[in-house]
């Protein structure tokens, strides 16, 4: 079994700074810029606190107001913003996504250490599973029969990957998360610390007065380049899989049930529950916190507002919300109360609309 030193498994996550030029990191994120080419980026920092070898960027107006104060190196702009501040010295970087660019600057400035294949002397690998060359497994991970761990994977420390589980090349999976017997992670993907992968579906039949367990032989089947946050839960599906198509980004404490499917590139943010068998399409934005019933259906392009209940299946693209937003407490008790005599009132134009009709 290969072995490694337990302080090398600590660094697996860490990144290492780099340093690049303007004029080539421009080039590398595939932007054009204003300024001296040769100006020295070393880190990345907001515009109120970014130092004089700092990169910012500001993607939102309400934060122009820093612009003209900011001690940053450079600053990635939009074209409309670059030329509402063109009398400015300071170099930038123009781009119509100034956040997207920042995320790929981010990423050439802080690039991932270097590291060798190694399994931790605590780490408990079974006989029959496949780990490759140059995957690294943590202190005190388990790794199942029939286990397969690809090339460059990461398993943390406390990670438990369990029998036949498939774990794709290049998959980071953190610190104590569990991925339940069966199930496939793909390519690139991440794994936040905490997240449970195929706990059972809640599953039950009543009968008699008291519940029977329905068994869950499903799976769940993750696609690469999929991120998924701490503490989230997917469960495995009753009978088919549960499924996370490719470009899924999941963030912390979402729960999801049993014969779900998610679409590529969906987005869910936190504490969003949803119900089993949803189906929700590609390029879906779920906000925080909302709520979605069982067995519904999210077509392709739907963004749904945080905290919003969704009852019915929604088709159509577009913008959905279903709460009220947040009010004074006095003023909220009177709409509610107001609200309570909806339904009276409703009946009351019913009844008068009748009696216009009738003499009419």
């Amino acid at each position: 079994m290969r072995q490694t030193n337990p302080v090398d498994i600590h660094a697996l996550s860490l990144r290492a700074r780099q340093t690049w030029r303007l004029a080539d990191l421009a080039q590398a994120v595939d932007a054009e810029y204003i300024g001296d080419g040769q100006t020295k980026i070393t880190g990345a920092a907001p515009l109120d606190r970014a130092g004089s070898s700092d990169i910012a960027f500001l993607s939102d107006a309400r934060y122009r107001k820093f612009l003209d104060s900011t001690h940053a190196a450079v600053v990635i702009l939009s074209s409309e913003e670059s030329r509402i501040w063109a009398n400015a010295a300071i170099p930038r970087l123009i781009t119509d996504n100034p956040y997207a660019v920042y995320a790929k600057v981010a990423n050439c400035l802080y690039r991932e250490l270097p590291r060798q294949g190694s399994i931790h002397p605590s780490a408990v690998v079974a006989a029959s599973a496949t780990v490759a060359p140059d995957a690294c497994i943590g202190a005190n991970a388990v790794i199942g029969e029939n286990a397969v761990i690809g090339a460059r994977a990461i398993i943390e420390a406390g990670a438990v990957i369990g029998d036949k589980v498939s774990i794709g090349e290049d998959t980071h999976i953190y610190p104590n998360v569990v991925v339940y017997p069966r199930c496939r992670i793909g390519a690139r993907t991440i794994l936040h610390s905490g997240c449970v992968i195929g706990a059972d579906g809640f599953g039950f039949a009543f009968e008699a007065g008291r519940w029977i367990k329905i068994p869950q032989i499903g799976r769940v089947v993750i696609g690469d380049d999929v991120e998924i946050g701490a503490n989230t839960t997917i469960d495995r599906g009753a009978l088919d899989d549960t499924v996370i198509e490719n470009d899924v980004k999941i963030d912390n404490q979402v729960q999801i049930g049993h014969n779900c499917e998610i679409g590529e590139h969906a987005a869910i943010v936190a504490c969003t529950g949803i119900a089993g068998s949803v189906r929700v399409g590609r390029y879906c934005r779920i906000g925080g916190a909302a709520m979605i019933g069982g067995h519904l259906t999210i077509g392709e392009g739907v963004v749904i507002g945080a905290a919003s209940p969704v009852f019915s299946s929604i088709e159509k693209p577009g913008v959905y919300s279903g709460i009220y937003p947040i009010l004074p407490h006095r003023q909220w008790q009177k709409n509610a109360v107001q609200l309570r005599q909806l339904d009276a009132l409703y009946q009351r134009v019913r009844a008068l609309e009748k009696k216009l009709d009738e003499n009419k």
